[in-house]
């Protein structure tokens, strides 16, 4: 056997016994006649110690270890002396008797210790070795758990899992397609799954009942911290099931997981509107750790009295408690924070409320001092508290940049602890949004998500106005998973076709083995995914959700350890019938 025990589980009652170790060299010490080879596996650490005294050669031999070499060393467990409280392993050592070498390592390019000294693009060039760091292992230990428990919890409420097909038709409507063209049928292409939506509607149709699946999921678009071109679903659907029915089990699960996983117990989830979320935190995923709620001022500020303001569709402000004492260059960096072109905004107001009871504004000049107490009081003002104004001419526009305004605040203050879980359902979305892009109105989830029924009679005439059975499960201003009921009633889809610009042909093009399938008996259901990677970076506590995906891409989308994606042999693009455009695809890198 190469090894008899692991690195991290020896200890001091172990004492006495003869073991054989292997794994990764972490650092070599040498004092005096002894040599000590802190030797590290996926478990732990342990001490080994070369003697002279013992064996002459066999130190000799240790003393041309280096970093990560791989080893096997045999020998007898002893208390140490000099023990280390921060080590599991800290009360023993190996005395070795043994030394075999299994592989040699080149010097890595940087140090695999938890602080490292490795940047993010050397770290993911050589993300074999990053995935040795205590750090990184923990965060993918942590989902392969996430995991089980999730597949255990399902499984308990008789949910099966069923793998669907990851070369599927392309739809288009949604996220970009990733598209694979198929050698034996020229000139056509598959598609890489945005989601496996229509697969487990029909599963549903077929009679599963409950069906999950831990899904990989492709979408072409551009990338972010909390995005990757695939990432990873928790995929579930339920037959005969309404909303209530939905939020209650995925509500169990995500509180099985928040107590199984950091302890925390999670009380019964508030529900609020998108309506509601907007007009008092302009998102559609508030992060509610903190106050600083919306307060619209269209009525104290709207006077005839200031250009800006009297030409807005909407006045908002949030008051930030304590930072009346905010300094000028403060303010002027919060205003080129707003001003930013992520962010949009073409000026930021401030008002003062001293703690002396004084008031300084960057609009005195338009405003009385009445003016400004009334302000204080419609803002829930209070001495030595900062409000802070964003106005605008589009009113959701105008929120979202207030949004990232209290945001950054939170963060400021550091009031958005990653330790502590807010969670909550987001309800009641519209149906449809409109696309500046495509210049007409697009599904806000997706064309088979079931409107609210009060809401049917106002799909010929104000189909803006119609809402969506449809929920967002948020956590910490984080989108952590949402789903809907779905259309089961073939003419209502049907409908929902016709509004979003299909034509019967295309629609029974694109849809039509969806559309014949639920005519043949086809059950209420509805469904949810959450997005595992992010769940685990919640709690996990990261920032990005590249660390906890083994091999993930970079900002641009791009696997620099495998140097994906890469250019084809000019045989497989002849069996494949298709050319490059080399002079647009040099126009296109070189802009």
């Amino acid at each position: 056997m190469y090894r008899t025990k692991k690195c991290g589980e020896l200890r001091i009652e172990n004492v006495g016994e003869v073991v054989t170790l292997a794994g990764w060299v972490q650092r070599t010490r040498k004092m005096g006649g002894m040599t000590f080879v802190d030797l590290r596996d996926r478990y732990g650490i342990t001490q080994i110690v070369f003697n002279n005294e013992n064996d002459a050669e066999l130190t000799e031999r240790a003393n041309h270890l280096g970093r990560e070499f791989v080893i096997q060393v045999k020998g007898e467990v002893a208390e140490r002396s000099s023990k280390n409280a921060k080590m599991p392993t800290g009360d023993i050592e190996i005395i070795a008797s043994e030394l075999n070498v299994l592989s040699e390592s080149l010097t890595p390019p940087f140090t695999i210790e938890d602080n490292t000294d490795g940047g993010d693009d050397i770290r993911m060039k050589y993300r074999y070795l990053d995935l040795r760091r205590n750090s990184v292992r923990a965060n993918l230990e942590l989902r392969h758990r996430m995991t089980i428990l999730i597949r255990n919890f399902l499984d308990s409420r008789d949910f099966i899992e069923v793998e669907t097909p990851i070369l599927i038709g392309s739809t288009p409507e949604g996220a970009r397609d990733f598209v694979v063209p198929s050698r034996m049928n020229p000139g056509q292409f598959y598609a890489l799954p945005q989601s496996p939506q229509t697969l487990k509607q029909l599963l549903m149709v077929a009679g599963f009942d409950r069906y999950f699946q831990i899904a990989k999921c492709f979408r072409d678009e551009d990338l972010r911290a909390d995005r990757q071109p695939e990432f990873t679903q928790i995929d579930c659907e339920m037959s005969f099931a309404n909303q209530e029915d939905v939020l209650e089990v995925f509500e169990s699960m995500a509180r099985h997981l928040f107590k199984e996983i950091r302890g925390v117990e999670i009380p019964k989830l508030e529900q609020m509107t998108w309506h509601e979320a907007m007009r008092r935190f302009g998102s559609d995923k508030p992060d509610v750790r903190f106050g600083m709620e919306f307060v619209e001022l269209m009525d104290v500020l709207k006077k005839g009295k200031f250009t800006v303001f009297d030409s807005a569709e909407y006045i908002g402000g949030i008051c930030v408690p304590g930072c009346a004492d905010y300094t000028r260059k403060q303010l002027d960096q919060l205003t080129d924070f707003v001003k930013r072109p992520q962010v949009g905004a073409k000026g930021l107001v401030y008002i003062k409320y001293n703690a002396d009871g004084t008031v300084k504004s960057s609009v005195d000049k338009f405003y009385t001092p009445e003016d400004l107490a009334e302000v204080k009081e419609k803002m829930g003002a209070k001495d030595g508290d900062l409000v802070l104004i964003l106005s605008g001419d589009k009113a959701n526009k105008t929120r979202t940049q207030l949004c990232t305004l209290r945001l950054e605040m939170g963060d400021r203050l550091g009031l958005r602890d990653k330790d502590t879980f807010k969670c909550l359902w987001i309800v009641d979305f519209p149906l449809f949004e409109w696309s500046d892009e495509e210049q007409r109105l697009m599904a806000t989830h997706h064309p088979f998500t079931l409107p609210n029924p009060d809401d049917i009679p106002l799909l010929e005439e104000h189909p803006e106005q119609v809402r969506a059975v449809a929920y967002d499960f948020v956590c910490n201003g984080v989108e952590l998973g949402g789903g809907s009921l779905r259309i089961h009633d073939g003419k209502l889809q049907e409908k929902m076709f016709k509004i979003l610009g299909f034509t019967p042909e295309r629609a029974e093009a694109q849809f039509g083995f969806l559309i014949n399938a639920f005519k043949y008996g086809a059950p209420p259901h509805a469904g949810l995914a959450f997005g595992l990677d992010r769940f685990v970076s919640i709690m996990a506590g990261l920032d990005s959700i590249r660390d906890c995906i083994a091999f993930p891409k970079n900002n641009s989308g791009r696997d620099v350890m495998l140097d994906a994606p890469s250019n084809l042999e000019p045989g497989q693009l002849d069996e494949l019938y298709l050319e490059i455009d080399q002079a647009r695809v040099d126009a296109v890198t070189k802009k």
